[in-house]
């Protein structure tokens, strides 16, 4: 999904925060929740600049969009057959490692586990719907299992 997209849906999300638990939570927990929910795809950013070795942004982002059209344009078994990246942060490991933060640490970790595991719903409801598929789950799953397919570039 799109930063823009997961940056007006993390501005919904936000709102009904604040609706049930505004004397709870203050803006800047919401603000944290918010900026967390879209600011976890700095991790596509950082494969872009390993994998093509250039850190234009823009560029990063079209190359982006060609994939995603080039994959939703695939059928469902060819799309089994493709590897989409190493995106450290898209795991549950992530979130066990703010959930520990937050508990022992800052609490401002769990506003940010909060975004993060909002930001990983909203994939797995758009990779479920247009992918069918869910390749986020887990960081080490990925790189063990999906790293034996063809990458999504090579097509």
């Amino acid at each position: 999904m799109l930063p823009q997209i997961h940056f007006i849906l993390g501005i919904v999300f936000v709102a009904i925060l604040y609706f049930f638990f505004s004397p709870i939570i203050s803006i800047f927990g919401l603000t944290i929740i918010l900026l967390s929910s879209v600011v976890i795809d700095i991790d596509h950013y950082i494969y872009y600049i390993f994998k093509k070795n250039d850190l234009n942004p823009f560029t990063a982002y079209k190359w982006y969009i060609k994939n995603i059209r080039k994959l939703y344009s695939m059928s469902k078994e060819q799309k089994k057959k493709i590897y989409l990246g190493f995106y450290f942060l898209h795991g549950v490991e992530s979130l066990i490692i703010l959930l520990f933060l937050g508990f022992y640490l800052y609490p401002i970790f769990n506003f940010i586990f909060i975004g993060l595991l909002f930001h990983l719903f909203v994939d797995f409801i758009t990779e479920i719907m247009f992918e069918q598929r869910f390749s986020k789950l887990s960081v080490i799953y990925n790189l063990f299992i999906f790293k034996k397919l063809t990458n999504l570039d090579a097509i």
